[in-house]
C-alpha cells in the first residue's frame, strides 16, 4: 500500500470507533492487514454463504442488511450501515455464518479483515477485543427487550410496574412532626384523603410513620390518649425506598417484608413520598396484596393450592408487562417462599417440634433464587440434636413432619422430587454433625454420584427456621472446598462435558430427544453451563453467594472474571432464562418445558441464543484454563 494511502487509510480509521482507542502497534497491524473492495450500487458483499466469514469496514457509501433465507431480498432492509462501521461482527467473532445479506447502496468501497486477521486484532488490541464483548452483549441486551416488547400486553389504562417511584409522587407529601398530637395526626388522615402520614425531622427526615392501621391497633382498640404526640404510636424506623426504584422493586419489598406504605427518598434521604400497595396493585388484574393476604390467611393446604394459582396468573401477567428475567425468577421464588412457609406453618399444627432447633432447606434453582414456572420439590432439614442417643427418634419426628410438608407443596403445585430429594427422606433429614460428614464424604470421594449430588445440595438456602443452622452449614462448606483442589477439577471437569449445543456446519446441534425432536434443551444445554460454572468458581474462592449472578458478579468483583466477560455472559444467561419463560408461558407439552425448535425463533433471536450459549462456552473456558482440563 502507497504511504499515502496508507496515511489517509489510518485517519479515516481514527475518526472511528474502536480504532481511534487502539494502540499505534496494532493499528499498524491491522491497516497492513486490510484490503479494500469496491461494490457497485446493488451487489452482494457479503452473505451467508461466505465462510468464514471476514470482517468488512466502510470507508464511503451505505451498506444494507437484509435476511436471508426465505424472505425475498426485496423485503424492507433490516437496517443500513454507514461510513466507520463494521460488518458482520458477531459472525466473525463467532467463526460462523453471517445471518444477512449485505448489500451495496450506490458505490461503496469497503476494507476485508480476513478471518484469521481478526482473531490476530483480538489478541494483539484489548480495545478492539473490548469492542467486540460490547457489540455481543448489546445484541443479548436487545433481544432481551424485543422479547419483553413481544409479550408487551399492557392496557392503556395500566402502568408499567417498571416505572420509577418518581411517578407516584404526590405535589405535597403528608406529614407531621414528632411532638403532634395523635388526634391531629388522625384528623390529617381523614382530611388528606390518604393512608399514612410520615413523621419527619426538621431536615424532612423520615423518623416514622403513622397509618390507618396503625390508628386502629394502637390508638382506637387500647383507648390511647388522642393527645399525646404521635410519636408514641408511630412505627419506627419507617421502611423507605429510593425514588429510583421501580414499582416493581416496591411491590417485591412489600411482598417479602409484609408491609403496605413505604417512604419514598430523594438522593439527600429526605422524604418525597409515599407509595402503598394501593398504588402499586391498581395497575394490576390480580392484586399481590390479595395473593398474599389469601397465603397468610389460608386456614388449609386446599385453600393454598387456590393460592398458587393466583401465584401463577400473577407471574404471568408480570412477564406480560416486561419484566425482566432476572427480577420474575425471584419474584417467583419469593411468593414458592410464601407459599412454602405456609405450607409449613399449617403443618406444625398437626407436629410437635416445640424447643427444637432446625430449619426447613431450599436446594437447586429454589435454594438459588431461580425458579421458573415449572418446578419440583428439592428441599431438606438441618436440626441440632446434643444427645447421639436420641438422633433417630429426634429425626423421626421431623420424618413425619417433613412428610406432611411435601405431600402438601404436592397439593400446591410443586410435584413431588423423582429423584426423592425431599425432607421425608431419612438421606436429607439429617442433623448439622451428618451434613458435614455427608458434605466432607462427597468431597473427598468425588465420585460420580457424588459430583452429582453436590450439583443440587451446594445450592442452598433456609425457608423457615433457625436461619444460622444454615449460615453455619454454607460458612463451613466454602471452608472445606476452598483447598479441595482434585474435588474441584473433577466437578470442573464434570461441568465442561455437557457443551452448548453449537453445531461445527450447521447453526445448532441437536440430542435427537425422540418426543421433542429439533429442539434444543435450554435447561441442561443452556442455563445448566452457567450455573454450573459459577458454583465451582464460588466454592473455589469462597464467594458466599447461591445465586448463580451474585457468583458471577462476586467472581468480577474479585477480578476473576474481567468486566467486560462478566456483562456479556450475565446477558447471555439471562436471556435463556427468558426463552424457557416464555416456553412455560406457552404451555409446552409436559418434558418440553425447557426445549425449544430454533426454526421458530425469529432471527434476532436465533442469532442471539447462538451468542448466549457461545458465552457459556467462554465461561466453561475459564474452568478449563484454570483446572488445565
Amino acid at each position: 500500500m502507497a504511504s499515502e494511502s496508507r496515511g489517509e487509510l489510518l485517519a479515516f480509521l481514527r475518526r472511528h470507533a474502536p480504532f481511534r482507542d487502539m494502540g499505534a502497534f496494532a493499528l499498524d497491524g491491522l491497516v497492513a492487514s486490510l484490503t479494500p473492495h469496491d461494490a457497485s450500487d446493488g451487489s452482494f458483499i457479503l452473505t451467508p454463504t461466505d465462510m468464514p466469514p471476514d470482517l468488512f469496514i466502510i470507508e464511503s457509501g451505505r451498506v444494507q442488511a437484509r435476511l436471508a433465507g426465505d424472505v425475498n431480498l426485496t423485503d424492507q432492509p433490516l437496517y443500513d450501515l454507514e461510513p466507520g462501521q463494521s460488518f458482520p461482527l458477531a459472525a466473525v467473532a463467532a467463526k460462523r455464518p453471517a445471518i444477512n445479506v449485505y448489500s451495496a447502496v450506490g458505490e461503496v468501497r469497503v476494507w476485508r479483515l480476513a478471518s484469521a486477521d481478526f482473531s490476530t486484532l483480538l489478541l494483539s488490541s484489548c480495545e478492539f477485543n473490548r469492542f467486540v464483548l460490547d457489540h455481543v452483549a448489546g445484541l443479548l441486551d436487545e433481544a432481551r427487550h424485543q422479547i419483553e416488547i413481544q409479550f408487551g400486553q399492557r392496557n392503556s389504562d395500566q402502568q408499567s410496574i417498571n416505572a420509577q417511584l418518581s411517578s407516584f409522587l404526590r405535589a405535597k407529601v403528608v406529614s407531621v412532626t414528632p411532638q403532634t398530637s395523635i388526634k391531629t395526626s388522625m384528623e390529617t388522615l381523614v382530611t388528606a384523603k390518604v393512608g399514612s402520614v410520615v413523621v419527619v425531622d426538621a431536615e424532612n427526615r423520615p423518623l416514622g410513620i403513622f397509618t390507618q392501621s396503625d390508628a386502629l391497633r394502637r390508638v382506637v382498640i387500647p383507648d390511647h390518649p388522642t393527645a399525646s404526640p404521635i410519636e408514641q404510636v408511630m412505627t419506627a424506623p419507617p421502611a423507605t425506598i429510593s425514588a429510583s426504584s421501580t414499582a416493581y422493586d416496591a411491590m417485591l419489598a412489600m411482598a417479602m417484608h409484609r408491609i403496605r406504605h413505604l417512604v419514598i427518598l430523594d438522593g439527600e434521604d429526605k422524604v418525597v413520598g409515599v407509595v402503598s400497595e394501593r398504588d402499586l396493585f391498581a395497575m394490576q388484574r390480580i392484586g399481590l396484596r390479595n395473593v398474599r393476604k389469601v397465603i397468610e390467611a389460608a386456614a388449609d393446604i386446599d385453600a393454598l393450592s387456590r393460592a398458587a394459582g393466583d401465584v401463577r396468573r400473577l407471574c404471568l401477567n408480570m412477564l406480560s408487562q416486561g419484566v425482566s428475567a432476572e427480577k420474575l425468577t425471584q419474584f417467583i421464588s419469593g411468593l414458592n417462599d410464601s407459599l412454602t412457609r405456609r405450607v409449613i406453618e399449617i403443618s406444625l399444627a398437626h407436629h410437635d417440634l416445640h424447643g427444637l432447633d432446625w430449619a426447613w432447606l431450599a436446594f437447586g434453582s429454589e435454594g438459588r433464587d431461580e425458579q421458573t414456572f415449572s418446578t419440583d420439590q428439592d428441599n431438606g432439614i438441618i436440626f441440632a440434636c446434643s444427645d447421639a442417643a436420641g438422633l433417630d427418634a429426634l429425626r423421626q419426628r421431623f420424618l413425619d413432619f417433613a412428610r406432611e410438608v411435601n405431600e402438601g407443596l404436592a397439593r400446591c403445585g410443586f410435584p413431588l422430587c423423582k429423584g426423592n430429594i425431599m425432607a421425608s427422606n431419612p438421606s436429607w433429614c439429617l442433623s448439622q454433625d451428618e451434613w458435614q460428614e455427608r458434605f466432607t464424604h462427597w468431597i473427598r470421594k468425588p465420585e460420580p454420584e457424588a459430583l452429582l449430588n453436590a450439583t443440587i445440595f451446594f445450592d442452598f438456602r433456609a425457608l423457615y427456621g433457625n436461619e444460622a443452622l444454615a449460615k453455619a452449614l454454607s460458612a463451613w462448606l466454602l471452608e472445606a472446598t476452598a483447598n479441595a483442589n482434585l474435588f474441584l477439577r473433577f466437578m470442573a471437569e464434570n461441568a465442561v462435558k455437557v457443551a452448548p449445543p453449537l453445531g461445527m456446519i450447521r447453526d445448532f446441534a441437536f440430542d435427537n430427544n425422540a418426543d421433542f425432536p429439533h429442539t434444543l434443551d435450554l435447561k441442561a444445554f443452556g442455563a445448566r453451563l452457567f450455573v454450573d460454572a459459577a458454583r465451582i468458581i464460588a466454592l473455589a474462592h469462597g464467594i458466599p453467594h447461591s445465586n448463580t449472578v451474585e457468583r458471577l458478579r462476586a467472581a468480577a468483583a474479585k477480578s476473576l472474571l474481567g468486566s467486560d466477560d462478566i456483562n456479556a455472559m450475565i446477558e447471555g444467561f439471562f436471556f435463556i432464562q427468558q426463552l424457557r419463560l416464555r416456553n412455560q408461558r406457552a404451555g409446552t407439552p409436559p418434558g418440553g418445558e425447557n426445549r425449544v425448535d430454533p426454526d421458530k425463533l425469529n432471527e434476532l433471536d436465533r442469532q442471539v441464543l447462538k451468542e448466549a450459549f457461545k458465552q457459556a462456552k467462554r465461561l466453561q473456558s475459564r474452568l478449563q484454563l484454570e483446572y488445565r482440563l
